[in-house]
């Protein structure tokens, strides 16, 4: 079978480079002698195609073994859409103008 994914979340910390952002991802572990919660940071390079992320955007990026070709981790962003379009629709006709009549 296929092995799982590992998905990561991280925050974008620097964008200054073109085309590409430092990711940092921060995840809590647990110890493997001592049991003590630990707080493990890793920063990853990243691709960004447009240069639209900036500075504090959260983004998922998936980890693909891909050692063996590129000599290192290759990481890929997906970031959700800031701008999305809605479309609010007011019906201003006299059907929603309705009352119940006392009795």
């Amino acid at each position: 079978m296929r092995e799982q994914r590992k998905v990561l979340v991280g925050r974008v910390t620097s964008n200054r480079m073109d085309k590409t952002v430092v990711v940092e991802v921060r995840q809590r572990k647990r110890h493997r002698l001592y049991g003590k919660v630990i707080n493990v940071r890793k920063r990853f390079k990243a691709h960004d195609e447009e240069n639209a992320c900036q500075v504090g955007d959260e983004v998922r990026t998936i980890d693909w073994n891909v050692t063996a070709r590129h000599g290192h981790p290759y990481v890929k962003v997906y970031r959700e859409e800031r701008e999305l379009t809605v479309l609010l629709l007011v019906d201003g006709s006299g059907s929603f103008d309705f009352r119940v009549q006392p009795r």
